[in-house]
């Protein structure tokens, strides 16, 4: 059922794509550059398991924390590259069908908190099942707090200080607020910069200094946005521009420089605090249709799905020089 499920779930996306009038042809030839090297596939995941890796947290002691989108999954992954599947999220009565956009149910974003907690999210389509959920260590996953089920809730980041979480729609343009304690959320934001313009719009989303960044996936840009005293939303700033099929992303420890993964054309970008941008890894390096990418120190992991290529989605790891 899996498998039949990410089948139709990959013809979909790639379909919508189309009609939203995104090229899905080969990525680039190049392999990795400049600062990146030693690029590599890590880990390969089956996707009849439903094993397509949309996001990514990671822990002090090397492993990575992931949700399976179309396995409804969090699992841990090792340094050596074991997978321990978590929890499996309930499947919707309707199967996934009226998930908004995409169709099928997926878990989506996920952050680590200071005391190993697990936050993530699912999208279903049904107001039973979507919304924030909470994995605490050795425990079972509740839901605590519900989303709109037309909605699509997709990226999460965390502000430790506050114990506040947001989180990014993808489909109603909104980034909400709800406290890691639970309860009903707020729409914090609600910019038109965070619309979609045919298929998905806010999607990554990182909180730093005081301020959260988001990108458009269909716009192509990185947005900030700065956290008022008042805890309100600020003006929503355009940083940078230019990146079509741009999903989550990670600041690499240099400023405000961060890396991007664009997701359909199977490529990293390297985005400088100007706006400015260059391709560091691509398909050639084993990329396909990367969703998500995270830092430890010097070390990156490039998480692909492989949503429309249909092949292969696996882990990738590289080194940035600092």
């Amino acid at each position: 059922m899996v498998k039949k499920n990410l089948s139709r779930s990959v013809v979909m996306m790639a379909a919508l794509a189309t009609a939203a009038g995104v090229a899905l042809g080969p990525a680039q030839a190049s392999a990795y550059a400049p600062p990146l090297s030693g690029a590599r596939i890590s880990v390969h995941f089956d996707p009849a398991q439903g094993r397509t890796p949309e996001n990514i947290a990671l822990a002090p002691g090397g492993d990575a924390y992931v949700t399976f989108a179309a396995g409804r999954q969090v699992a841990k992954v090792t340094p050596g590259g074991s997978t321990q599947v978590l929890a499996t999220l309930p499947a919707p009565a309707d199967g996934g069908v009226h998930t908004p956009v995409l169709g099928f149910a997926l878990t989506t974003g996920i952050v680590r908190a200071p005391d190993a907690t697990l936050y993530f999210l699912y999208a279903t389509g049904t107001p039973d099942l979507t919304g924030l959920w909470r994995l605490r260590p050795g425990g079972r996953p509740q839901r605590i707090a519900a989303l709109p089920a037309d909605g699509l809730p997709n990226g999460l980041a965390l502000d430790a200080r506050t114990r506040t979480l947001y989180v990014t729609d993808s489909v109603r343009g909104t980034i909400w607020r709800v406290p890691t304690r639970g309860g009903t959320p707020v729409a914090w934001s609600t910019a038109p910069e965070l619309a979609p313009a045919g298929f998905l719009g806010a999607n990554g989303l990182k909180f730093r200094n005081g301020e959260l960044w988001a990108t458009n996936l269909d716009k192509g840009t990185v947005l900030r946005i700065p956290v008022q005293r008042d805890g309100r939303a600020g003006r929503v700033r355009t940083e940078a521009t230019g990146l079509p099929g741009i999903d989550d992303f990670a600041f690499t420890g240099r400023g405000e420089q961060l890396l991007a993964a664009l997701n359909r054309s199977s490529q990293v970008a390297l985005v400088q605090p100007d706006g400015s941008h260059s391709i560091v890894l691509s398909g050639a390096d084993g990329l396909q249709n990367p969703t998500s990418i995270a830092l430890s120190g010097t070390r990156v992991y490039v998480m692909s799905a492989a949503y429309l290529t249909a092949k292969d989605p696996n882990m990738l790891l590289a080194r940035m020089t600092k």
